[in-house]
């Protein structure tokens, strides 16, 4: 009798070793292809160069000229690595913004955190107007961040109003998208030729522009909100049980919400300000980490990490191939990209519950 009842929980037990050791090959799979774009957006440009000399310019640059060792470590892997950390960033941040919003259309891009950001870009290149004034010389990225991050707070604060649900934040996050945008197009009507070219650009979103500095930022901001992460992974894992739920397993839902809401803030602004709107990326990382890795964030944190900066190193990759010779904005490619998805998943919505 003893047998036959530990037998049930023998058998759990092996099956959960056998789903976590899946978890784990999926996610060592995708970094191994991670690894892949990355040497593979080095090795493409206006010069196309083979693999192995690109990983010969990495592991022994000696044996590498001196115009290849220049164009892999000063042109190409800044562009590379901050594909990989924008990436990165923009997929944990939707994955968490959905987290806590319940909402699986949550994302930087949707709730107009972006927008938010690309008008505060705009404040500085059309009006020359720095919300921040101590430091003139970088208004463009620090417009677009305090901006992003008003949008962001504005998002939390609604959420937590008696009676909002979230129809209603994906509403108010629509909203702010179209109020940005529309003063977006005011600044660019009254802007300048060069000026609107500035403002143009940078809401298509682009790496060409990227720094060891920038990827230096963007990797510093990521390193440090995971581990708070982490350290949140099994409340944020019960969070998505319902709120009622979470609280009756000692998760302080309210407070939870708050803190990982400042932190998404943070990771999501900190990419926009550097690279221009990029949207999608924060929708669609987080949701091809939850079917390949499922909602617990032991596995879907990482999961979003390395999605998300795949995604982005591919279609960095693609957009050097499509037109030989032109790089295209990165921003576009991922709008193609996404488009597709974002119906994909409001009408599969309407079939079932989240």
């Amino acid at each position: 009798m003893a047998n036959a009842a530990l037998q049930p929980i023998s058998t759990g037990r092996e099956r959960y070793r056998a789903l976590a050791l899946r978890r784990i090959v999926i996610l060592c799979l995708l970094t191994a292809a991670l690894a892949f774009s990355i040497a593979a957006d080095m090795a493409l440009g206006p010069a196309n160069y083979s693999l192995k000399e690109v990983l010969a310019a990495l592991f022994d640059p000696a044996t590498a000229g001196d115009q290849l060792r220049v164009v892999i470590w000063d042109i190409r892997m800044p562009i590379a690595l901050m594909a990989v950390t924008v990436g990165a960033s923009l997929s944990v941040a939707g994955a968490q913004m959905q987290t806590i919003l319940s909402n699986p259309l949550a994302s930087p891009f949707t709730l107009g955190i972006s927008a938010a950001a690309g008008f505060g870009a705009a404040l500085a290149l059309v009006a020359g107007v720095a919300i921040f004034p101590g430091a003139v010389e970088y208004m463009v990225p620090i417009n677009a961040f305090l901006m992003a991050m008003v949008a962001a707070l504005f998002i939390h604060f609604a959420s937590t109003m008696r009676g909002v649900t979230v129809e209603t934040i994906v509403l108010l996050g629509i909203a702010l998208v179209f109020t940005f945008n529309a003063a977006l197009s005011l600044l660019e009507y009254l802007a300048s030729e060069q000026a609107l070219a500035a403002v143009v650009f940078w809401t298509m979103g682009s790496l060409t522009k990227a720094t060891w500095s920038k990827v230096y930022v963007t990797a510093a901001v990521l390193v440090v909100t995971l581990p708070l992460f982490i350290r949140n992974a099994w409340a944020l894992t019960a969070l998505r049980l319902g709120d009622d739920k979470a609280a009756s397993m000692g998760v302080n839902v309210r407070g939870l919400r708050l803190r990982t809401m400042l932190t998404v803030s943070l990771l999501a602004a900190i990419p926009v300000s550097f690279v221009g709107t990029i949207g999608f990326v924060g929708l669609v990382g987080p949701h091809i980490a939850r079917m390949l890795v499922g909602e617990d964030q032991r596995f879907f944190l990482p999961g979003a990490v390395i999605a998300g900066a795949l995604l982005l190193s591919v279609t960095s990759v693609v957009s050097k191939i499509l037109i030989p010779g032109a790089i295209l904005p990165i921003g576009v490619i991922t709008a193609v990209v996404g488009v597709p998805f974002f119906f994909v998943l409001i009408f599969s919505n309407r079939r079932r519950a989240w």
